[in-house]
């Protein structure tokens, strides 16, 4: 499928978030055929929705049609996973096989970026989700989406953390292998090339 690269318009910061995070009408069908088709492909994710409702949901809300396209962009393949039943709203997680490619590399968050004093990373998981307008996945989310297949077998993904363990400098990662899913935690300010992380987003 092809790559859907970076969409955002330069418009006034004056104006309202759903006209500032707007993609361009070319952009917005490319990324709206590329959801419907990974929707199609992968029923068993969510059982018993439509898709027209859920393109109906996206084109109500411009904003976080920016946000699925950053989640897109980065290589997160995002996908319907369920919906809430008392908003009605759409939830999608990233559902790449392994963790995005184009968020590795990171540190766990900003304080454990500023505490290297060499070898710094481009950036913090934490901060990339915010700039991105999603969520981490926590432990329990992850676990959820590893019932729907099987992913990271070969990368890990970095979790949001409990503040309690945050404070002590820890950061909780995951991963798949032989046949099970394994939590562990890192120095927050460890980074490597085959972490990322995976996000989740309400529509």
């Amino acid at each position: 499928m092809k790559n859907i690269t970076s969409t955002k318009k330069q418009l006034s910061p004056k104006q309202p978030r759903s006209k500032r995070f707007a993609l361009q009408r070319g952009r917005r069908e490319e990324l709206l055929g590329a959801l419907k088709a990974r929707f199609e492909k992968n029923l068993n994710r969510h059982k018993g929705l439509d898709w027209a409702k859920v393109q109906a949901r996206l084109e109500a809300h411009p904003e976080k049609l920016w946000s699925l396209n950053e989640m897109e962009r980065t290589g997160g393949e995002p996908d319907v996973v369920g919906q809430d039943t008392k908003t009605g709203e759409f939830i999608f997680f990233d559902c790449s096989e392994q963790t995005p490619e184009g968020r590795g590399s990171l540190c766990y968050d900003d304080e454990a970026l500023e505490s290297r004093k060499e070898h710094k990373p481009k950036g913090s998981a934490v901060a990339m989700a915010a700039a991105m307008g999603i969520e981490m996945l926590t432990e329990e989310e992850y676990l959820e989406l590893q019932k729907l297949g099987e992913f990271d077998t070969k990368r890990s993904s970095w979790l949001k953390t409990p503040v309690e363990m945050r404070k002590l400098g820890g950061a909780l990662y995951a991963e798949r292998r032989y046949n099970r899913n394994f939590i562990g935690c890192n120095g927050a300010e460890s980074y490597y090339s085959g972490r990322g992380f995976r996000g989740w987003l309400k529509i």
